[in-house]
């Protein structure tokens, strides 16, 4: 509750119990490059708002009329990854296939690609996490044709034998210029310092998560600055999940890490504010 007594005494009584060490710190590591994260506020389409309205009306009725607690939870969590869905893009949501027609849907998408062509013609390499595997797809087929190059995408199903010749393909000299990476499957145990870009497509609840994935560029052998892009629509619940993951990220970082159920215990009035859409969503939908 913000309250610095407290957040003091709980420090005291877990410090014995902790040693913290921050590859940040010069003492722990001398020759390591900068890290810079930014946030890449988009706009959704017409397509995309028109979707968004329509589930947060369907959705909040069936939350809000669940038979108990647990059918609501269900309900809740349900309801944030088809929003969540709907902000990647359209064709994510519906399901419709790696052949579907991408382009011009998503202003999330359209970002990427703007920003992936400028890395491209600068010669450097990234890293994109979704945490959906349906996502990593779509967007592996779209980018290959694309960036006229190779992209390779790790998730879940990759053999451990096909997860370290990916890595070790994109690890090369003039290895593959994007690697799509699951959140889960590819956020932790891996090396990818070819890459000093790291996208962020969807954003997770949990900021140690995303953390740990930024450090699969972000780690010992990397001779680049690193640049770090969160993706984030702007008036969705994608930007207050945002405002609650630096909340939780500050009380992190002056106790100790926190757990991502706190996202279903929302009361009502909560969970409204929580995915109702913004007017700034989108600067033709009305």
């Amino acid at each position: 509750y913000g309250d610095e007594q407290a957040s003091q005494t709980l420090r005291q009584i877990t410090r014995p119990f902790i040693l913290r060490r921050l590859k940040s710190d010069s003492d722990i590591i001398q020759d390591l490059p900068e890290k810079f994260e930014n946030k890449v506020y988009c706009t959704l389409s017409a397509e995309q708002a028109t979707l968004y309205e329509a589930e947060v009306r369907e959705a909040l009725d069936v939350v809000e009329t669940a038979a108990d607690d647990m059918a609501r939870r269900g309900n809740v969590l349900r309801m944030l990854t088809r929003l969540k869905q709907i902000c990647n893009h359209p064709a994510h949501f519906f399901k419709e296939g790696q052949t579907a027609p991408l382009a011009g849907r998503s202003g999330k998408f359209e970002r990427l690609l703007e920003m992936l062509a400028e890395i491209r013609e600068n010669g450097e390499r990234a890293l994109i996490f979704t945490q959906y595997a349906e996502m990593g797809h779509l967007l592996q087929a779209y980018l290959k044709d694309y960036l006229m190059d190779e992209v390779l995408y790790l998730h879940g199903g990759t053999a451990s034998k096909k997860r370290e010749e990916m890595v070790e393909r994109f690890q090369a000299e003039h290895g593959p210029p994007v690697f799509i990476l699951s959140l889960k499957a590819g956020g932790t145990g891996l090396t990818l310092t070819a890459a000093n870009h790291v996208f962020h497509y969807d954003r997770w609840y949990n900021p140690a998560v995303e953390n740990q994935a930024t450090d699969r560029a972000f780690r010992i052998g990397q001779t680049k600055d690193v640049q770090v892009h969160k993706y984030i629509c702007l008036g969705t619940l994608e930007e207050r999940i945002d405002a609650m993951i630096e909340h939780k990220q500050g009380l992190a970082d002056s106790i100790i890490g926190a757990g991502e159920s706190w996202i279903s215990e929302l009361n009502s009035e909560e969970l409204r504010d929580l995915v109702t859409l913004r007017a700034e969503a989108t600067e033709d939908y009305t």
